[in-house]
């Protein structure tokens, strides 16, 4: 069984990799990154989640989107992880849950799982190759392996990624190419606050989307694991890791859909997984070894997450339950966000009487 949990953990560590070089990309240390990781695993251990935090492209995304230099983006990070943190101190998402109903929450887990097979389709026409021999290995691995998501992840990943290696390496271009990322900023070096207008009108932008974003994913986890969660306790920890992380110079981390929910001990592959991550983190050896993981070889497990697993089984839960609902905010959610579909799904609720 550990073996499996390990594995599953270094499945997952490999899936963040690329999520990693993207947070370097807008100028987030990876480096004091790590003492978000370290908080999640002690968070996930102590309250006995089966949800732990990770790189998630979508806040990093937003968050280096939103602020106008790498220290406007630092402070809305920083101040976003207290806000969620009070959130989940407090014990307000759990009520939110209770209060939109299942139909509008197995839709937003069937809108999330269209997302994610659109973005494995997405990739796979980034790189032809990478990812179409990620998106063929995980799918005839999930189907061979009697639906076992873990050698899904693992084979496919592997699989792709070796390919890819030996592709560049026969190719006039090298992977040993040294990386054009800047690392100036892989130092832990303490955040210099600033509060203007924009800071604090991206706060509460990034604060709507990770309400969203743990009560859709953190659901869509725990259903792998066959386990209920605690939305508000992923909420807490995963807003102080964010926190420390920031204000050390590093990026922001939440909950993820993770592989780690199907290992025979979720938790505890959750936490190999974080501290795993915060280790090459530590070492700085997160630049040498993701170059060589191409970001589409996620591609398959992506696809076969979304279009295979958390669609059918939420869509089909929630359509029995109230199908104008659930399929309003499934569409919403596919085409926007997980929040917007919840609050789509709340009107129609609303309006319909359902």
């Amino acid at each position: 069984m550990f073996f499996q949990d390990l594995l599953a953990a270094i499945a997952v560590v490999i899936n963040g990799l690329p999520q990693g070089l993207l947070a370097l990309s807008y100028g987030f240390g990876v480096l004091p990154t790590a003492a978000g990781f370290l908080i999640g695993s002690i968070g996930m251990l102590v309250f006995g989640q089966v949800a732990p935090i990770s790189f998630q492209a979508e806040s990093i995304v937003m968050a280096g989107t939103l602020g106008k230099n790498r220290n406007e983006r630092l402070n809305i990070v920083f101040f976003t992880g207290i806000v969620m943190a009070i959130i989940g101190g407090f014990g307000l998402l759990n009520p939110t849950i209770d209060f939109i109903g299942t139909a509008i929450l197995n839709g937003m887990m069937a809108g999330v799982g269209i997302m994610l097979a659109k973005t494995g389709i997405v990739m796979c026409k980034e790189n032809k190759i990478a990812g179409g021999v990620a998106m063929t290995s995980a799918i005839l691995t999930y189907f061979f392996t009697d639906n076992n998501l873990i050698y899904t992840i693992v084979i496919s990943v592997f699989v792709s990624t070796l390919v890819h290696v030996l592709i560049k390496r026969f190719s006039q271009k090298t992977v040993s190419e040294e990386s054009s990322l800047d690392l100036s900023n892989e130092k832990f070096e303490p955040l210099k606050f600033t509060c203007n207008y924009n800071v604090i009108r991206n706060i509460l932008a990034l604060v709507t989307l990770q309400i969203g974003g743990n009560i859709a994913y953190a659901s869509v986890t725990g259903s792998i694991a066959g386990a209920a969660v605690d939305v508000d306790k992923i909420t807490l920890y995963s807003g102080l890791a964010d926190s420390a992380s920031a204000f050390f110079g590093g990026g922001p981390v939440e909950a993820i859909i993770s592989g780690t929910a199907a290992a025979p001990n979720p938790v505890r592959s959750g936490v190999l997984m974080m501290t795993i991550m915060a280790v090459i983190l530590l070492i700085k050896f997160l630049p040498k070894i993701a170059k060589y993981v191409p970001s589409q070889s996620i591609a398959g497990f992506l696809f076969v997450l979304g279009a295979l697993v958390v669609f059918p089984n939420n869509a089909g839960a929630g359509l029995s339950d109230a199908p104008m609902v659930a399929g309003v905010t499934t569409i919403v959610t596919a085409v926007t966000d997980p929040f917007i579909g919840m609050v789509a799904g709340l009107l129609v609720r609303f309006f319909t009487g359902f």
